[in-house]
């Protein structure tokens, strides 16, 4: 794709990369048929094909930001099914990252978006308020009809019964059992471990029973995700910079082996730190060294080996993650894993394409989320499976939220897999599962 940036834009490194990404499209189209959007919509702004158009004439103008770029930017996902396809290694995540933080920086939003954003960048990131907003909001709920409707579209999304708060997922180190192997930090999460604490439970026994020792480190919390995927690059850099920096201290006193999330969509973002701050020199060889050492709860599962078998042959259907599976190229080891522990895993029609969670999506675009969802879960309905296993809190939410069939996450499998307990949503659903 041919640019016009001037030598004074260039200057800019955010700029220099923008470019250096645009200028390998070369309009081939392949991403349309892997976009849920256009796939949905139809539309060429609504194709990755399209916002780079849109991104690449907004980012050489001066010029406002148009309320009509930012309706299809805004329709994205980032579930970065385009890269996967993409035969000229666009490299569109940090493109379209780039652009929403141009947007946040140049466009003015009504003012109901821009109150529900700052609300979303406030509270999902802190598990404290986090918590208390979701039991403000099973009390809000009686007045769900009269509310705005992106405050009764919020609602919807609170669940019926909230989790009591785990400790461990507190601060401090679960001891391997027997020989200790690996030294490993977990970043413990923030919805996650308020949405279900059963999960970071399930990880670090897992670990311990295969010889880990599992540090959950002062200092560390959100991985920056959410707020930077809204464009609030300030406000996510801020979170960055204190896990690299609680992290960078922890390898140098302790040693770490591995950096473990079982939230694929913050592994994502983890796995880019070394990217977004290499031109900071103070930081840019911490960064890396971070970033090095992140690795998805099943990446290392498949490195260091499992051992145990589930004591029935359940069928079940692999969600694949977009941020696992687009993300960080991580698709058929979750699967493998599964399957040699005992499950019969099958793969779901159109697995490539997003459920509609996508982060803070359904709550931003809850009528194109919703329309996802129903797709993902027609595809998952034709498999018939007594189980749908997913790597990602966002998708395990959404996907319960329509389906009565259990949603898993394929650590708990696994844990239960080799001697752990059996996972809560099973509990009760299967009649094998209560006679093994």
């Amino acid at each position: 794709m041919q640019t016009n940036f001037s030598i004074d834009q260039l200057a800019d490194p955010d700029i220099q990369h923008a470019e250096d990404i645009l200028r390998k499209c070369v309009h081939c189209g392949f991403c349309t048929a892997t976009c849920p959007t256009y796939v949905l919509l139809g539309d060429e702004l609504d194709s990755p094909r399209g916002r780079i158009y849109l991104i690449k004439n907004m980012l050489e103008k001066s010029s406002p930001v148009s309320a009509k770029v930012v309706k299809h930017i805004d329709r994205c996902l980032s579930c970065l099914g385009c890269m996967t396809t993409c035969p000229s290694g666009v490299n569109y995540m940090h493109l379209v990252d780039r652009a929403r933080s141009h947007i946040n920086d140049n466009f003015r939003r009504p003012f109901s978006d821009r109150v529900l954003r700052a609300f979303l960048a406030l509270v999902l990131p802190n598990p404290r308020l986090f918590r208390l907003m979701l039991a403000s909001g099973k009390l809000a709920k009686v007045f769900k009809p009269l509310m705005p409707r992106n405050i009764s579209n919020l609602l919807s999304l609170v669940p019926t019964k909230i989790p009591r708060a785990s400790n461990t997922d507190s601060v401090g180190i679960t001891r391997a059992q027997g020989k200790r192997k690996y030294q490993v930090a977990l970043l413990p999460g923030c919805a996650q471990r308020v949405l279900d604490p059963e999960i970071n439970e399930a990880t670090i026994r897992l670990l311990a029973r295969h010889g880990c020792d599992v540090a959950i480190t002062p200092s560390t919390g959100c991985c920056g995700a959410i707020t930077h995927h809204m464009g609030k690059t300030s406000l996510a850099s801020g979170s960055m910079k204190a896990n690299i920096l609680a992290w960078t201290q922890e390898i140098e006193e302790h040693g770490l082996d591995a950096i473990i999330t079982n939230t694929s969509g913050c592994g994502t973002m983890l796995k880019d730190y070394g990217h977004i701050f290499q031109d900071d020199k103070s930081l840019a060889k911490k960064a890396q060294e971070v970033s090095n050492r992140i690795f998805d709860i099943s990446e290392f599962l498949a490195k260091i080996g499992i051992a145990g078998t589930v004591p029935l042959k359940l069928t079940l259907a692999y969600h694949s993650a977009c941020s696992l599976q687009h993300g960080q190229g991580v698709h058929q080891t979750p699967k493998d894993l599964l399957s040699e522990s005992g499950f019969n895993v099958i793969d779901i029609p159109e697995g490539h394409l997003c459920c509609g969670s996508a982060g803070t999506y359904n709550m931003l675009q809850p009528d194109l989320a919703s329309r996802l969802l129903d797709r993902k879960l027609h595809n998952i309905s034709m498999v018939k499976p007594d189980v749908i296993a997913a790597g990602n809190i966002g998708c395990i939410t959404q996907l319960s939220s329509g389906t009565e069939t259990p949603v898993v996450h394929t650590v708990q499998l696994l844990d239960w897999a080799t001697g752990g307990p059996v996972p809560a949503p099973l509990q009760g659903k299967h009649p094998l599962i209560n006679s093994s």
